[in-house]
Parts: structure tokens; C-alpha cells; sequence
């Protein structure tokens, strides 16, 4: 059972393009461990919002290879973990399609 407001990342698509979506649902498809917890739709493009910080750096780099677009990685403090004091954080990819 999924936490549906869990996730460890988020991956921004600008702008909505099909053949990015399309390739990004499957990738996410073809992981078993990971799940998108919630999508949402912008004016400027898509947010999925996922289970996995290392696919969502991994697909970064699919994405700008396949289609080059540039990536962007920003980190947020998430929490501290209360077991040994790591600090989590959740990290956003943005792939942006060149014009």
C-alpha cells in the first residue's frame, strides 16, 4: 500500500509535449518500485510528483539525451530524520525542451 502524498522528487516537463510525456510515463512504467503519487497540469507544462529521487536524476539525463532540452536539479530540505540526524531532501528535475 502507497502513501498517495509521498514522494521524493518531482519532474517538471515545460512545455507539455506529448512525446515527453508519452516517454516519461513509460520509463516510470517499466519500475516496479516506483510510483507518481500525484500529477499536475500547468498552463506551462506537467509536474509528476514521484516515489524515487534516483530515477527521477536517472531520467534527467534520458530526457536530455533523447530530446535535448536542458535540466535543472534543485534540492529542498525535506526533514530531519530522527533516527541519525540526516538531513532528507526532496529534489526537483526540471526538463525544459529547447525552442
Amino acid at each position: 500500500m502507497h502513501n498517495q502524498l509521498y514522494f521524493e522528487a518531482i519532474i517538471q516537463i515545460r512545455p507539455k509535449k506529448k512525446e515527453v510525456l508519452d516517454f516519461v510515463v513509460e520509463k516510470i512504467k517499466e519500475r516496479k518500485n516506483v510510483f507518481v503519487s500525484k500529477t499536475v497540469e500547468l498552463k506551462t507544462g506537467i509536474d509528476f510528483y514521484v516515489s524515487d529521487q534516483r530515477f527521477a536524476r536517472a531520467l534527467s539525463k534520458q530526457l536530455k539525451k533523447r530530446f535535448n532540452g536542458e535540466v535543472k536539479l534543485t534540492r529542498k530540505l525535506h526533514t530531519v530524520s530522527k533516527k541519525n540526524g540526516k538531513r532528507l531532501y526532496r529534489v526537483t528535475v526540471l526538463f525544459r525542451l529547447k525552442e
